[in-house]
């Protein structure tokens, strides 16, 4: 016995790692990011594709996919999402618009203070609500699944001045992306909104068809716009750059309800990774903008306000002119003031 019985362990044991293998990897992953492996967005899906394919002990692979090699434009990819052709897709708030219009409202200005407010909001019911609103208007094909940042947050840039009252926005042409909702917040702060495609924006500020933008430091640091003339930038943070992750609706139903839960984890664990990766990048790309002699301004408080007042006609075109505007407005609005109070009673008890 003393010999017979480890050879029917490691019997036992071989014939477990077999079958193992054999039911390893039983559902695949396709995720995939437009963008490269220096941006949040690749740290995020590094960060989810540890996790659920170590938590489902192998039963879940997640194949990453950076750049255009199964998409290269937000509605393709959110079609490949619908049809299933890709797993998972990560959006901006623009990229998703043109199917999702209310998911604009993450670019309302000056409604979430700082990353304490914004990121609680976007962990909470919040996202739940535009997951309901996007399931219906996908026929229950695409889900959002959570909603992390790409960037930090959206400042005012420009070649021309300082800029620290709406007044000082008067004239400058700002670069905006086709939609309409940053063209209606840049011409309420008194600027000229100019539609360019991105690729260009570098060519654009050195031959002057456009003298300003709204972008993370990041974003500026990273296509060297400081050498096409961008000089000034104003730290009023007027939109958190939200980064929208969806999934195949069908895929994540069809998963068993333990690896929904691993899958569900991957997600918080891929948002707290997004949260956190723009705030340390940053670090270094605002010392190297003041370092090139880049001029860094930080509105006060009475400032920041003037700049809210001026924007303010934007919630209301919002709610009169997107397709579910006043649901998802109500619901953003309610969830930053619940917020703000719990954080309000808990600085109280830790000031103490």
């Amino acid at each position: 016995m003393k010999v017979i019985k480890p050879v029917l362990l490691f019997s036992a044991a071989l014939l477990a790692a077999t079958s193992f293998v054999a039911s390893a990897a039983d559902i695949t992953l396709r995720a995939t990011a437009n963008s490269n492996e220096n941006d949040e967005d690749y740290d995020g899906l590094v960060v989810f594709k540890n996790h659920v394919e170590a938590a489902s002990n192998g039963a879940i692979e997640v194949e990453l996919f950076i750049g255009t090699q199964l998409c290269s434009k937000g509605a393709e990819c959110l079609q490949g999402v619908a049809d299933g052709s890709i797993d998972i897709y990560i959006s901006t708030s623009g990229g998703a618009a043109g199917i999702f219009p209310y998911v604009q409202v993450l670019d309302l200005p000056y409604l979430m203070a700082n990353d304490r407010v914004a990121e609680s909001v976007l962990s909470g019911d919040f996202t739940r609500t535009m997951r309901s609103m996007a399931l219906e208007s996908s026929s229950d094909q695409i889900r959002l699944m959570t909603i992390g940042n790409t960037g930090g947050w959206r400042n005012f840039a420009n070649t021309k001045r300082r800029v620290a009252s709406p007044a000082d926005m008067e004239g400058l042409k700002i670069r905006t992306v086709v939609a309409d909702l940053p063209q209606e917040l840049v011409k309420a702060l008194g600027a000229s909104p100019t539609p360019i495609p991105w690729p260009e924006l570098f060519t654009s500020f050195q031959t002057g068809v456009v003298e300003g933008s709204k972008n993370g430091i990041t974003d500026i640091m990273g296509m060297k716009f400081p050498d096409a003339g961008l000089q000034y930038v104003t730290l009023d943070g007027h939109a958190y750059m939200g980064a929208l992750w969806w999934m195949n609706n069908d895929q994540f139903m069809g998963m068993d309800e333990e690896l929904r839960q691993v899958v569900v984890d991957g997600f918080a664990a891929l948002q707290q990774a997004t949260f956190a990766s723009p705030k340390r990048k940053s670090i270094a790309a605002y010392e190297e903008f003041v370092a090139g002699g880049g001029d860094l301004y930080v509105p006060t408080p009475d400032e920041k306000a003037a700049f809210k007042e001026a924007a303010a006609p934007v919630y209301d075109w919002f709610k009169e002119n997107v397709e579910g505007g006043p649901e998802i407005f109500d619901a953003l609005t309610s969830a930053v003031a619940d917020t703000e109070k719990a954080l309000m009673d808990a600085n109280a008890k830790d000031l103490q």
